[in-house]
């Protein structure tokens, strides 16, 4: 007998349905054809153990399944529950009548239980939009699944419990979660606040700025100025994620293998850190079986790149792309996928080998030229997409001994949403357009110019600190996200004053004495 069962596969982020066709013929040998990799063909081994564990015997029979559509490459255990269900209703075992009604995926362990798969919430999100009106993941995955409204999901712990729910043999209830309710209850406590920071007042406020308009950061700075810990208090001031947001960055993680057992929706920005030994693959993604990079884990968020210069100049320009664009394109001989990749950038460094270039007390010790060689690892081209280069100096004494509370995270953040609140309703009618960091030149025209007494400031700073040309737009980003926590309609001149003081090497003698 012939019978179809429904899956789906990953590619990229998003997934694609899989028709598993099975046909119980003549014979005895037992075939998987339609492009199976090595782990989709070594599932026979673990159908027959686990269908004999399941207290069912096995059809020795001949048997076909077919993994429709049959010219792409299907990869990873996720087909073990499906093609298992698609056996025993081919040999009629399990009736194949309620099967259209079923999107079916999961791992088959020995024993017969069903392991957790990757990309369980973009198959929901696929399943609904085929129109299935139920779906079988493994019960480590059915939270994370659940999301998805709809559409039933329900989790089961066994090939048993399929069976029975496939057959009308069993109770089992769907689980349903409430996405709204579960945003109106996320928490919004953080293991780092801005309270904790002692002095360092402009360099803060950079990082108000920053996350106001979603602009890149690089910070300059000696050892022990605090680079690090600031930055990782960067998620406490950024604003919430919107569900849309949520639903796109959970999916990215899910594919990635990166949720943990039990999870929903990632409630909090991504904030990550990758090594200065990461590989390019390792951060743009891709490999033998693609799976999202460094750059998309940070989708929604923030990638930190500590030490910016100790990276391979190969890796730090493979950024330069998805910056602009905000997704990374893999092309490969055999597949070419696609990867969100809008992520707010932030980057420290030391300003020279030896780290204390321009330090207040310490002499630097670096020979004469090797502070434009080691600001040289970094690319022109890569500098000019970070809106914002702050040099950073050591916190006093008195102020690491003031006992005074700092400005809390929880009052900045405030400061935060208000100005995104401002771009939100500036860029509604713009497509792609969502902060002042992602504004093209129509746009910079139209609502980021300034008044005559800005303009001229900007031209007068510009040439007596010979600024490059490219550094004009991204000044005058950061003047309108300045304008925004100043609750200003229009670009003014304190706003371009403040804008340049955030672009510390764009100044041609940088470093030049050295």
């Amino acid at each position: 007998m012939l019978t179809k069962v429904y899956s789906a596969a990953i590619q990229g982020i998003d997934a694609f349905p899989v028709t598993i066709e099975t046909d119980g013929g003549a014979g005895s040998i037992f075939m998987i054809v339609g492009l199976p990799d090595t782990a989709v063909k070594e599932s026979y081994q673990r159908m027959v153990s686990a269908i004999s564990h399941s207290g069912v015997k096995f059809p020795r029979k001949g048997t076909t399944v077919n993994l429709a559509p049959a010219d792409i490459k299907k990869e990873g255990a996720a087909f073990d529950l499906p093609m298992a269900i698609g056996v025993l209703s081919a040999h009629g075992i399990v009736p194949a009548d309620h099967l259209a009604d079923y999107m079916i995926m999961g791992e088959l362990s020995l024993d017969g239980s069903v392991l957790p798969v990757k990309g369980a919430l973009p198959m929901a999100v696929k399943a609904r939009e085929l129109g299935f009106r139920r779906l079988i993941v493994p019960e480590g995955n059915v939270t994370e699944a659940a999301v998805v409204n709809k559409i039933d999901v329900f989790g089961v712990r066994s090939l048993s419990e399929a069976i029975a729910l496939i057959s009308d043999a069993s109770d089992l209830q769907p689980v349903k979660i409430n996405t709204r309710e579960l945003f109106a209850e996320k928490s919004e406590e953080f293991d780092f606040d801005f309270s904790e920071v002692k002095g360092q007042d402009s360099v803060k406020r950079a990082f108000e700025v920053a996350c106001a308009g979603g602009h890149n950061l690089l910070m300059i700075g000696p050892p022990g100025a605090g680079k690090s810990m600031m930055a990782k208090r960067i998620p406490s001031i950024l604003p919430p994620l919107s569900l849309g947001e949520a639903l796109d960055t959970t999916k990215i993680h899910s594919v990635a293998g990166k949720l943990s057992r039990g999870s929903m929706l990632m409630t909090r920005r991504p904030f990550r850190t990758p090594h200065h030994t990461v590989s390019p693959v390792a951060l743009v993604g891709g490999g033998s079986n693609p799976m999202p990079g460094e750059i998309s884990l940070a989708h929604n968020g923030v990638l930190f790149l500590d030490e910016f210069p100790e990276f391979p100049r190969q890796v730090l320009e493979v950024l330069r792309q998805p910056i602009e664009d905000r997704v990374i394109t893999v092309a490969r001989a055999k597949y070419t996928v696609n990867y969100p990749a809008s992520f707010m950038l932030v980057a420290s460094m030391n300003p020279c080998p030896c780290g204390y270039y321009g330090h207040p007390t310490k002499q630097c010790t670096c020979a004469p030229g090797a502070v434009n060689r080691y600001m040289n690892r970094i690319s022109g081209p890569l500098l000019d997409r970070i809106d914002l280069q702050v040099e950073i100096q050591p916190v006093s004494f008195d102020d690491m001994a003031d006992t005074t509370p700092a400005e809390s995270s929880t009052e900045i953040r405030k400061r935060v949403i208000a100005a995104r609140s401002i771009q939100q309703l500036r860029f509604q009618g713009e497509k792609g357009i969502y902060c002042n960091a992602q504004m093209n030149s129509r746009l910079l025209h139209k609502y980021a110019w300034p008044d005559e007494e800005g303009l001229a400031k900007l031209k007068d700073r510009m040439t007596k600190l010979n600024m490059s040309a490219r550094a004009f737009d991204r000044i005058l980003r950061v003047a309108r996200t300045i304008a925004d926590l100043d609750n200003s309609e229009n670009v003014l001149s304190r706003h371009i004053a403040e804008a340049i003081g955030y672009r510390s090497l764009d100044r041609a003698n940088y470093g030049a004495t050295f």
